[in-house]
């Protein structure tokens, strides 16, 4: 299955914002066509409003904390509500919500398969200085001469 980038995930946790927002924002209810909770991190409360469905003013699960002015995504909230902070992290859980498999790590390309090649060895020196380009004309240059390197 190829990757897909934060807003196709955030999206496809739009469409399902309702079962979300009853699983990550636990301590809020509907309340028409959207779920009202204290904040994204769960708190009991009324502010913090995301929409269930799309409508003139966006599309579905978009959310808007009206007592501070946060908004964001479904993304968002999975952060916030579990505490999160490495995107990869974020994006695992809502693969996890959406019973979507993990992304292969670039199986079929030359560096995918380069990637697991043993480090330290003469073929990975020889891929490095192949990679490596001149710093002439480039801020590195500047810095490394500003250092007397």
């Amino acid at each position: 299955m190829p990757r897909l980038d934060a807003s196709e995930l955030a999206r496809r946790l739009g469409l399902h914002a309702e079962a979300a927002c009853r699983h990550y924002l636990s301590n809020g209810r509907r309340e028409g066509n959207y779920w009202l909770v204290g904040d994204a991190r769960n708190m009991p409360g009324r502010s913090t409003f995301v929409r269930l469905r799309s409508s003139a003013k966006g599309p579905p699960g978009h959310w808007t904390d009206a007592a501070t002015g946060e908004h964001g995504d479904m993304l968002d909230i999975v952060r916030e509500s579990l505490g999160l902070v490495d995107f990869k992290d974020i994006a695992d859980e809502a693969r996890r919500f959406l019973s979507l498999p993990h992304p292969d790590p670039d199986a079929g390309t030359a560096a995918g398969k380069a990637s697991r090649r043993a480090s330290g060895s003469p073929e990975a020196a020889r891929r490095l200085v192949g990679m490596a380009r001149p710093i002439r004309g480039t801020l590195a240059q500047t810095y490394l001469r500003g250092r007397g390197i």
